[in-house]
């Protein structure tokens, strides 16, 4: 499947979907239980996450949802904006320490 990459970091790095994603890390989640958690409607996180569903990094099967973690950690190896910023981040942590 192609995807925008461009499209796929912004909508990764977007803090209204990447406070879901944080909570998808630990695995699967039911959606009612991501709504309550995060005090978003089940709706808006469908709706938050419908570009990384449809490019297949989310998956959504039976009101739960998860990540494909195989693929959102090469499309983060491979994101010159992601190597970008923690080469960014290495770099001024070195300065500091």
């Amino acid at each position: 499947m192609t995807f925008d990459k461009n499209k796929v970091a912004k909508t990764l790095f977007d803090e209204n979907v990447s406070v879901i994603m944080a909570e998808l890390e630990s695995g699967p989640q039911d959606s009612s239980t991501l709504s309550s958690t995060l005090g978003i409607t089940e709706t808006n996180i469908k709706t938050r996450l419908a570009y990384l569903i449809e490019t297949g990094f989310v998956f959504e099967s039976n009101n739960k949802f998860s990540v494909d973690s195989k693929k959102l950690a090469q499309f983060m190896e491979n994101d010159e904006n992601y190597k970008g910023v923690v080469d960014g981040l290495t770099e001024i942590d070195s300065y500091l320490n």
